[in-house]
């Protein structure tokens, strides 16, 4: 039971064999490709990651998932039309360990800090460790945050205190189930709601 990578087109197989939750090969199977993305939610609706909206479909026609919001979208299976599946729900519970963290990224950061600079609240082009590196600074969700590239530049290896600057709130890890899917792609704004996320978060 494992989710190689949140986001990715791989499906949280059940504990046991690892095909679980993998159609047999008699399983129908759409006949158009469909390359948009879908939300897998867990029994429970906790969001669990991101599909391919054809493996969703096949999901679904295996009675694997059931479909929670669709597109207008038809994409025609041997013998019926099935609409693409913006979100889908799983209808067995699988257990999945996540990350303790959320791994740190430019992108993940530049979200959390809503891409404004955290020192004049400009727009922010870069990353800045409040403790330079070069001064025992770790590359870490506490001391790294967004910055835009005149500050950047004007605050080089020199402490916040040095600089007489100080920061609008401390940084550190986010957490989340939008989360664990926002450092691998932009989220569509209709998940959100299973995201729990609010209309002001930009993705």
């Amino acid at each position: 039971m494992s989710i190689t990578a949140l986001g990715s087109s791989s499906v949280p197989a059940h504990p046991g064999p690892a095909t679980d939750l993998v159609p047999g090969p008699r399983a129908p199977v759409p006949a158009q490709v469909t390359t948009a993305a879908t939300l897998l939610l867990n029994a429970t609706y906790e969001p669990l990651c991101v599909v391919s909206s054809r493996r969703a479909i096949v999901l679904v026609l295996a009675a694997k998932a059931e479909a929670v919001d669709v597109t207008e979208d038809l994409v025609h299976a041997e013998r019926l039309a099935v609409a693409v599946p913006v979100v889908v729900r799983l209808t067995r519970y699988v257990r999945v360990p996540y990350p303790v963290q959320v791994p740190l990224s430019r992108r993940a950061v530049f979200t959390r800090d809503s891409s404004t600079c955290v020192y004049c609240g400009g727009s922010a082009t870069s990353i800045d460790h409040v403790v330079p590196r070069s001064r025992g600074g770790t590359h870490t969700w506490d001391n790294v945050v967004a910055a835009c590239r005149r500050c950047n530049h004007t605050k080089a290896d020199r402490s916040l205190a040095e600089m007489g600057w100080t920061l609008p709130y401390p940084p550190g890890a986010p957490s989340g189930a939008a989360w664990r899917l926002l450092g691998h792609r932009t989220v569509d704004p209709r998940w959100r709601t299973w995201l729990g996320m609010a209309e002001s978060v930009s993705a």
